[in-house]
């Protein structure tokens, strides 16, 4: 494809050099760069990527797109100048891989919590009802079988297009994608076109990079509003920000709720650690879920389903050989008798609802001890809030280490107790070391007790002053029930 083609949906400022060259690859990533691509030099928010549009010409770009020129610009390579490369790079990404989201029926989920669940749940649901899929997701991405490690909830645009187009030769149909906060507003989802949204709801979270809870919502709201006509837009009628998303869309708007009317309801007949008996629009399922919040997760699979014009009673059967997605409410029965469950909840709402859905099944049968901490170099604001959800709604607290990043633990732990008084602190332990405190859960523990293993869920590594060492909380869990 040649540069005049990859960048016909752009306005540049300038362009130096011929566009009837033909490109072979587009890359973010200088590394990436081979003989004949285009280097999009992005201005991020750790490294400028300006500063290696040289290394990228030595290793044979063809192309620069970049806001800055170079001062001195190699005879042979073509400069294209934009006002904004974050605005450019998906139009050209799209452009490049040929614009591969008009040739499935794209479905992002937008919100605090739930997003990878409800897309996993879409992705699992989709191919038991016979259709070839993909999913990015932050636990994993897939196209069919093939599994892809993620290392971002939503990958660059480049990287982006790019699996869009690796489902499309693999003949997927529909694909599914957890669209974070930092991707709308850092344009990565720009150029896509999407067949559906979904709001699961939203909470405090990620204030370091957003820095205003308003900043944070419209970076959410900014999806609905860029949803075409003939989209649908699927959103949460039980959270206050639910109907501010979809306000507005251009999309057809559905609501969902297990509190009020809505056009798709629910609720639950009967609860347990295996699962649910629900009446859905009038109609009972047994799922293999726990948790209101499961209900609310379900729900919006059950409407995205529909809405993509699949018949209620074959989304209900499928619904009910559906399993929780890794590390989230994820259980380990100890031989003891007592339960663990590993979750990923690593924000305040998450912590609460996670312990409702246990206390729900508990019916105060049993007592439950969390093991939890908060992530270093991110918002700091919610730890304290996090230690007194915690503590709320949990007979013993251990305070641990999470990813402390280039954080102390201890000044992480630090800032969790602050918030809590001489009374809550008699609840509460703290053990730095997250092997230790979850083998100190165990030993409190008896028959009939549940023990709570949040922040980390799927992920098998802590980060510690920029390096991942090998930890999953499921394996340390298994690991202290065979000494035992």
């Amino acid at each position: 494809m040649t540069l005049k083609e990859i960048i016909r949906n752009i306005r540049p400022v300038s362009v130096t050099g011929g566009t009837e060259i033909e490109i072979k690859g587009v890359d973010i990533d200088s590394r990436r760069v081979a003989g004949g691509h285009l280097f999009v030099a992005m201005k991020g928010t750790q490294v400028d990527g300006h500063s290696f549009i040289g290394k990228a010409v030595e290793q044979g770009a063809a192309a620069v797109l970049c806001e800055d020129l170079p001062e001195e610009m190699k005879e042979g390579v073509t400069y294209v100048q934009v006002k904004s490369t974050e605005d450019a790079a998906g139009e050209v990404a799209t452009q490049f891989y040929g614009d591969p989201s008009r040739k499935l029926k794209l479905v992002g989920v937008t919100g605090t919590n739930g997003k990878t669940t409800i897309a996993t749940l879409l992705y699992n649901m989709f191919r038991k009802l016979g259709y070839r899929c993909g999913l990015l997701s932050t636990v994993c991405n897939y196209i069919e079988d093939e599994r892809i490690p993620a290392d971002h909830t939503t990958p660059d645009p480049v990287e982006l297009n790019r699996l869009l187009a690796r489902m499309v030769e693999a003949g997927c149909q529909y694909a599914f994608m957890e669209c974070s906060s930092h991707a709308i507003a850092q344009k990565r989802i720009a150029g896509l076109k999407f067949a559906g949204g979904i709001f699961t709801n939203l909470t405090r979270d990620h204030l370091d990079y957003h820095k205003t809870f308003e900043n944070y919502r419209d970076a959410k709201k900014a999806f609905f509003d860029g949803l075409p006509k003939g989209a649908f837009a699927i959103t949460n009628a039980d959270d206050k920000n639910g109907m501010v998303m979809v306000q507005n869309t251009k999309a057809t708007v559905k609501t969902y709720s297990t509190q009020r009317m809505a056009d798709f309801r629910a609720k639950i007949l009967e609860c347990h650690f295996g699962g649910m008996y629900l009446e859905i629009d009038g109609r009972e399922v047994g799922v293999q879920f726990i948790g209101k919040f499961n209900v609310s997760n379900l729900l919006a699979v059950y409407g995205a389903a529909l809405m993509l014009g699949k018949k209620a009673e074959d989304v209900l059967v499928a619904m009910s050989t559906l399993h929780s997605v890794s590390g989230r409410l994820d259980p380990v029965h100890s031989p003891e008798g007592y339960t663990a469950i590993v979750d990923y909840a690593h924000t305040p709402d998450a912590l609460e609802n996670v312990l409702k859905a246990i206390h729900e099944v508990l019916g105060g049968k049993g007592k439950v001890i969390t093991v939890c901490g908060a992530g270093g170099n991110r918002d700091k604001g919610k730890r304290p809030l996090m230690a007194q959800e915690a503590v709320r709604q949990s007979d013993r607290v251990i305070i641990t280490s999470d990813n402390p990043r280039f954080e102390e633990p201890q000044a992480i732990i630090d800032d969790m107790l602050a918030g809590l008084d001489a009374k809550q602190m008699k609840k509460v332990v703290s053990i730095v070391d997250r092997k230790e405190a979850i083998r100190a859960a165990c030993m409190m523990a008896k028959k009939g007790d549940v023990i709570l293993v949040t922040g980390k869920g799927h992920e098998n590594y802590q980060e510690i002053k920029g390096v991942k060492h090998h930890f999953d909380d499921k394996e340390v869990l298994k690991e202290i029930f065979a000494e035992k």
